[in-house]
């Protein structure tokens, strides 16, 4: 970490310069002795990255910035946030601290944490940040978790990972076996120093094959903002052999969406299907990710059009966690009415299972994209191929 990055006048020359050319940058004369061209680039495309997605970091002064790939890894401060009040209590390791923005928002709800980051020069730049960030209840250790857990016999409240993938880890299927620390073979080290573990994964990995991997899972978290799945959150309690409960949250500025179920009551009851009302819903990006498509429609008293589409409708509208439309006509898509009633108009085109996709779809009709028209092509309970043409609620 370089000292004089927090000299006034390189301070300044950031602040002024978040919108140059980096890349021109790195070319030119160096603008200053004590700090290289290359680096004063570094900073400014990872304070640009921490804009949106770190407010508070790019508010505060003196705020030393890694490399923007350790910005673009770590948790955004809205699910850093949320994940924050599931957990409190007195003692919170974290065995892969990183930037540390879970841990920033950790340091809230825990009386104290520890910070374990095997990079030692991303260890010593979030111990500088939380001192500027008023953090004083984190203490910092430049090594690998696991072996932090090993060399001591301290017991915590909760103990928090959030497992990287091996970069030698190839092919379709994305297992938790496959990621550092490797936590299905490390169960047991970890509730021997605490009874309460939160995971965060990749959104890659399938519910299914990480319950199948994992022992005592108490809860899933599907965690998306502004409807992109961001995170998975495993919650495992040592010992415990109970339901898994389900839980989706959709974050965004509009107000929070959630859905809530036990995954086994997910497979005993199907929501019942009925032909398109006078309202259609599309669920959320966590919802669909959870699988929960049954669950969906019976909470929020609504049918689904088929099986297969996890579209739902219903005559009166309804909350739900995802979007609502409301339909204005129906067109069979096997009949001519399609091409004389919607070729060449300009709309928003999804489809649930039906065979031609959204591309194939857009030019044989020559539909323009955008505007206030939504069209859904999909099919019903009685097997007909339908579009569904629908104004946003």
């Amino acid at each position: 970490m370089n000292k004089a990055i927090f000299h006034t006048e390189v301070q300044e020359f950031i602040g002024v310069n978040l919108r140059i050319d980096t890349n021109a940058l790195v070319l030119k004369s160096a603008v200053f002795e004590s700090v290289s061209n290359k680096e004063l680039a570094e900073q400014i495309q990872s304070k640009n990255k921490a804009r949106i997605k770190l407010p508070t970091w790019f508010k505060e002064k003196n705020i030393y910035y890694p490399p923007k790939l350790s910005i673009e890894q770590t948790s955004s401060e809205q699910t850093a946030q949320y994940k924050s009040f599931l957990i409190n209590g007195q003692k919170l390791i974290d065995l892969t601290g990183g930037f540390g923005v879970d841990g920033f928002y950790f340091s809230k709800q825990f009386d104290e944490i520890v910070h374990c980051e095997i990079n030692e020069s991303l260890s010593e730049i979030t111990r500088h940040n939380f001192r500027e960030l008023g953090v004083n209840n984190c203490s910092f250790f430049a090594q690998n978790g696991i072996d932090y857990l090993n060399e001591n016999e301290d017991v915590y409240d909760w103990i928090y990972l959030d497992p990287s993938r091996r970069n030698e880890a190839k092919g379709k299927v994305f297992l938790m076996a496959d990621c550092l620390p490797d936590v299905p073979n490390n169960l047991e080290l970890l509730f021997s120093r605490s009874d309460r573990v939160l995971m965060k994964t990749s959104p890659l990995i399938d519910l299914s094959q990480g319950l199948s991997e994992l022992k005592n899972v108490k809860e899933v978290h599907v965690v998306a903002l502004k409807n992109e799945v961001k995170e998975l959150l495993w919650i495992m309690e040592k010992d415990f052999v109970g339901e898994v409960n389900v839980q989706t949250i959709n974050l965004n500025e509009q107000g929070n969406q959630r859905l809530n179920f036990f995954l086994s009551d997910e497979g005993q009851k199907e929501c019942p299907l009925f032909l398109p009302q006078a309202f259609v819903y599309e669920p959320n990006s966590a919802v669909l990710k959870s699988g929960g498509f049954n669950q969906v429609g019976i909470q929020k008293n609504v049918f689904k059009l088929h099986k297969h589409s996890h579209l739902y409708t219903s005559r009166e509208l309804q909350e739900f966690p995802g979007r609502r439309f409301q339909i204005q006509r129906i067109v069979l898509a096997s009949g001519k009415e399609l091409k004389n009633s919607i070729k060449g108009m300009q709309a928003n085109v999804t489809t649930r299972n039906y065979p031609q996709s959204v591309e194939l779809i857009r030019k044989s009709l020559k539909i323009k994209e955008g505007g206030e028209v939504y069209l859904f092509f999909t099919t019903n309970c009685k097997e007909d191929r339908v579009c569904l043409v629908c104004a946003k609620v």
